[in-house]
């Protein structure tokens, strides 16, 4: 009786990708129009976006626009194309959930779409790995794509002097790992004198 029940109405998983599609499919439909931009007008574009954002347009309403300008540029600089389930993943993680992938399923490149849409108001994004090869190495990496869109890219790894901390912190976007920015959290909210 009950799987006639969930073969009729789907799971609730089920459900939510089915919403999340209609998303995917409004970013699948300015894929030609990004195709045409040049890198350039890849820049701009995002540059537009940008103050859209800062002037107060919700992210939700760029995401569409925003997820089809960086699969674009991710195709141009690191010659892959974020596919439909990437998307998906990354409209999930925009979100604020969990999106669970496995190793091999491009987690490192759908990070890159949410990370660029909030970085659009200009307040910072972290992105947390567990070790510093991974932030190391991911920062390099996808730092070609952010950087070809004209974001700043910092890394938070051991041994960096405040000063260094400081213009990581103040990037675009900012990797790290969780015990250096948990020991930098603790660490700020210790100090008694700016």
């Amino acid at each position: 009786m009950f799987d006639f029940i969930r073969k009729f109405l789907g799971t609730n998983n089920e459900a939510e990708i089915k919403r999340i599609q209609k998303t995917v499919d409004k970013i699948n439909a300015l894929e030609p129009t990004m195709q045409k931009l040049t890198d350039d007008g890849l820049r701009e574009k995002l540059a537009s976006l940008r103050a859209q954002a800062q002037s107060g347009t919700s992210l939700d309403d760029l995401l569409p626009e925003t997820y089809a300008l960086v699969r674009e540029a991710a195709v141009r600089v690191l010659g892959q194309r974020p596919f439909d389930v990437q998307l998906i993943g990354g409209v999930v993680l925009h979100q604020g959930r969990i999106a669970e992938m496995r190793t091999g399923e491009g987690k490192t490149l759908t990070a890159t779409l949410p990370a660029v849409l909030n970085a659009l108001p200009g307040k910072g994004v972290h992105i947390v790995t567990v070790n510093d090869y991974l932030a190391r190495f991911q920062s390099e990496w996808m730092g070609k794509l952010y950087r070809f869109l004209g974001l700043s890219v910092g890394l938070i790894v051991h041994d960096l002097d405040p000063a260094e901390r400081q213009i990581a912190y103040s990037s675009d976007i900012t990797y790290g790992t969780n015990n250096e920015f948990g020991f930098d959290y603790l660490r700020d909210n210790m100090v008694t004198y700016r």
